[in-house]
């Protein structure tokens, strides 16, 4: 079963994806990760928007992939022009999740843009094993 979520943030903004159940058999994995900007074609902007396991202080356009808690990242850029846009998307797809995840949007200073994002995840069944090792992975940040 395919889940879908979608949102609209400003620079700096945050949402939570709430996933966790009460027996943590439930997991999912991440299937897409989109954004684009809420004016295309009107202003020049950048933005990049990530994936995490715990809930973020500090929200950047700073990514790092040996960040353990980091699970999905997208740099979006569009010119001014709907011709030239362009989007990199990398999912780290092989890892399952079943506690909350948080989306992070940072955008080039001076836009005021919004980003929508759009997720879709793929609901799977965990064993007791699964299910106790992502929940251990999530309480302990992905170590």
């Amino acid at each position: 079963m395919i889940k879908s979520f979608r949102g609209q943030l400003a620079d700096g903004g945050q949402d939570t994806i709430r996933l966790s159940t009460n027996n943590g058999l439930t997991g999912y994995r991440i299937k897409k990760f989109q954004v684009i900007d809420d004016e295309p074609g009107e202003y020049e902007v950048e933005i990049v928007a990530k994936l995490y396991t715990t809930e973020q202080g500090t929200i950047n356009n700073t990514i790092n992939f040996a960040d353990p808690g980091l699970l999905g990242v997208v740099f979006y850029a569009n010119q001014g022009n709907q011709a030239i846009v362009s989007s990199e998307v990398v999912i780290f797809d092989s890892v399952a999740i079943n506690q909350d995840i948080f989306v992070t949007a940072s955008e080039t200073p001076g836009s005021g843009a919004k980003i929508n994002y759009y997720l879709e995840l793929e609901q799977i069944k965990l064993d007791l094993n699964e299910a106790t090792v992502a929940t251990l992975k999530d309480m302990r940040g992905r170590e």
